[in-house]
């Protein structure tokens, strides 16, 4: 029996030797092909399985909007490596249209159904990343179903609506949403030549913007004749051969569509975490350390499934952005490839364009701040963007956002028709270094007249909301 045992553990510690670690990763977008090459590099010698339900991985839906305007011609356009490029060239097995339907961490092992037949697979896995982002948040009760409504989501979602767009040549669009998608898609509507409506529940468009800048933005889609409905929901849809030919909003008005676009947000995609027993955190997505490690053993999450540590409030928060998805890839990956990384949080940065107008914001809104429990107050100026002598000079509003007690910047927020999308960033850096209102009157931002004013616009509002600072 000893003889047969050691014989056995022997073949056993044999196997463990010259077998291959495997990783296995669930979502083949931004944060799941990040890691999956980081770790790749890092330890060539690891089996790398990329699991993906739909066609295409390591794509920019960021730039959907623009291939449905048609600014983009093609759909291959927006992918940077295809899944035959992952296998040849960096040795990752891409497995596209095959979606993992459980998991199971006591076996370490996942089970994927190929969508095209319904045969099933297991993986054994050593590592396993979960990155299969958020799911589109649908109005409930409101009947949202036909072949011409659709929601943003993967670039499938993309190549459908423009292919609709190519084959219908739909007059009307109505899109429900007027979040940074909506805002987007709107502009994709009105330059394919439809006429658009937007739809938005809150009295306020763009949620989490100050009235300021939501007022400039609606101005800007009133000029691009864009109809916006807002402290509306849609209480009834009518339809015609499968397809939604008008919806009732709650005031009694009925909006005629031919082409229905649902923008309403993303909540995190938890179910396969929930299976596997993983822990969620106080805002409904998954929960991970510094690591990118979540409670379960083995098992890390990455991109727009996971809560983020936000660095103004210090709090667990939900911000899904394609940039941030991409460093927690990163960071996922180099430490199942035994490094160190860490991810240490987000301050919030985001930009988007919408006609004419660059829309930027970074940390806090107002309201939020105060909730949090700050002692927050904003102040809004316009400034010029270059010499006001240089020709197209044009000007930029700025929101800033501070703590009246102790003079910390909490926020910023930015819109105009050039210059916003890089001076956020200023404001973004001046967040994840905690500086006050003080400190950012000493920075030093260039100067030449094309570029920017003696005093840059970043300059003019930090020093109005420093006199603003109680005394």
């Amino acid at each position: 029996m000893t003889g047969w045992y050691l014989s056995l553990l022997l073949h056993a510690l044999m196997n463990s030797k010259t077998r291959k670690e495997r990783l296995v990763v669930i979502g083949g977008c931004a944060a799941g092909m990040s890691a999956a090459s980081k770790a790749k590099r890092l330890r060539p010698g690891m089996e790398v399985i990329a699991v993906e339900k739909s066609p295409h991985v390591s794509y920019s839906a960021c730039g959907i909007p623009y291939f449905v305007s048609d600014l983009v011609r093609d759909a291959d356009e927006l992918v940077s490596v295809t899944p035959d490029e992952f296998r040849t060239r960096r040795g990752i097995d891409v497995r596209v249209m095959h979606d993992v339907v459980a998991i199971a961490p006591g076996k370490r092992q996942v089970t994927a159904v190929d969508v095209r037949g319904g045969a099933e697979i297991c993986l054994a896995y050593d590592q396993l990343l979960i990155s299969v982002g958020g799911c589109p948040r649908i109005p409930a009760d409101a009947g949202l179903s036909g072949s011409n409504v659709f929601s943003i989501q993967t670039l499938q979602d993309g190549i459908a609506i423009k292919g609709f767009i190519d084959t219908h040549q739909p007059k009307r669009a109505v899109i429900i949403g007027a979040g940074y998608i909506g805002m987007e898609m709107a502009e994709a509507c009105r330059t394919r030549g439809l006429e658009t409506a937007v739809i938005e529940q809150k009295d306020q468009i763009l949620g989490g913007f100050e009235a300021e800048v939501s007022k400039k933005v609606l101005s800007e889609l009133a000029r691009q004749q864009v109809f916006v409905h807002t402290g509306a929901t849609v209480t009834q849809t009518h339809t015609e051969a499968a397809r939604v030919t008008s919806l009732t909003l709650t005031n009694g008005e009925t909006l005629s569509c031919c082409l229905v676009l649902v923008c309403a947000g993303v909540t995190p995609n938890t179910a396969l975490a929930k299976m596997a027993g993983v822990r969620l955190g106080s805002t409904g997505a998954i929960a991970v350390d510094w690591k990118m490690r979540t409670c379960a053993n083995n098992i890390y999450a990455a991109g727009d499934c996971v809560e983020v540590k936000n660095l103004v409030s210090g709090r667990p928060d939900y911000i899904p952005l394609g940039h941030t998805a991409n460093k927690q890839g990163r960071v996922a990956g180099e430490n199942i490839g035994g490094g160190t990384a860490r991810f240490r949080g987000v301050v919030g940065t985001s930009v988007f364009k919408v006609f004419d107008l660059e829309v930027a914001r970074t940390g806090l809104g107002c309201a939020q701040a105060n909730r949090l429990g700050f002692d927050a107050r904003s102040v809004t100026v316009l400034s010029g963007e270059k010499a006001a002598y240089f020709p197209r000079a044009s000007q930029i509003s700025t929101t800033v956002i501070f703590d009246q007690r102790s003079g910390r910047l909490l926020g910023a927020q930015m819109v105009g028709s050039a210059g916003v999308s890089k001076r956020i960033d200023v404001f973004a850096a001046a967040l994840l270094n905690k500086m006050d209102l003080e400190a950012m009157t000493a920075l030093d931002l260039s100067y030449a007249p094309p570029f920017a004013p003696v005093w840059d616009p970043v300059l003019v509002a930090v020093n109005v909301a420093r006199g603003k600072l109680r005394r």
